[in-house]
């Protein structure tokens, strides 16, 4: 039975996403479960990709997402694949109706991974942003709104804003093993070689710009994504004061982290605060 298929796509969604991000699985938690099994699918399909261009040193990465996009590709149009992770995937995409043009997107600046290792203009930086992280908050988005085409165009700039700052977050988190592990340099217009105060401050001030819309966006969430959404935004500001008290120069050296028992009491805390309805 297609059922029990499906059922075993959705497990594998799952387990990628407890498997490979702490934080996001803590938040997807936090999320209703009418929705939480969706946020998985997509989580699952995103990170597959990202694994493609940025972990399979040995293999050869092309031929590898090549396949990966033929696959997808066939997933969307059959409405199913043996591969459990597009299986899922392709039955959020259906289910939300979530167009073309945002997988596309995602998919372009995934290939972008594969030769681009400089981004010099803004221009450049803010369309590998686009598709890297303001497309997957806005499939987030169509599933948070439930088909509310009205809803999801009042909340669709600030769900690109929080996407920014998110992937923003990561890669001066990152960035010792982008630069040196993958040889490749995100932000535009900074020497990450000889990385300063100035130009970390920089990154940040563009961040909190990034936030301060974001977070207006997640108070107008329906009741069933706001408190997995706000925990999500809690953590990535935890780690965003790390960085910005982290010397420049260690950003370089190392990878700042937030500890598991420092989680645990941040979703505590977005709790209490969401059910004492102080999220405001």
């Amino acid at each position: 039975m297609k059922a029990l298929f499906d059922i075993v796509s959705q497990t594998c969604s799952k387990k990628v996403t407890h498997t490979y991000s702490t934080s996001f699985s803590m938040a997807t938690k936090m999320l209703a479960p009418s929705i939480r099994q969706d946020i998985y699918n997509i989580y699952g399909f995103v990170r597959l990709a990202d694994e493609i261009v940025d972990s399979f040193h040995d293999y050869d990465k092309e031929t590898l997402f090549n396949r990966f996009e033929n696959d997808l590709q066939l997933a969307l149009s059959e409405r199913i694949s043996l591969n459990p992770i597009l299986n899922s995937f392709q039955h959020t995409v259906h289910t939300y109706e979530i167009g073309d043009e945002l997988i596309n997107a995602f998919m372009r600046s995934m290939r972008f991974d594969l030769t681009k290792n400089e981004y010099h203009t803004d221009a450049e930086y803010n369309e590998y942003i686009y598709g890297s992280a303001n497309v997957v908050g806005l499939m987030c988005l169509k599933v948070f709104v439930k088909g509310d085409l009205n809803k999801y165009e009042q909340l669709k700039e600030a769900a690109m804003h929080l996407g920014s700052a998110f992937q923003k977050v990561n890669f001066l988190r990152d960035l010792k093993e982008d630069f040196e592990g993958l040889s490749r340099t995100y932000f535009p217009n900074t020497n990450l070689a000889a990385l300063d105060e100035a130009s970390k401050e920089a990154i940040i001030q563009d961040i909190e710009t990034d936030f301060k819309i974001g977070y207006q966006g997640i108070l107008q969430l329906p009741a069933e994504a706001k408190l997995g959404v706000y925990m999500a935004y809690r953590y990535y500001r935890r780690l965003l004061r790390k960085l910005h008290r982290t010397p420049a120069i260690d950003i370089k050296n190392t990878r700042i982290r937030v500890p598991n028992y420092e989680k645990v009491g941040l979703l505590t805390r977005s709790y209490v605060k969401y059910q004492l309805n102080l999220v405001k």
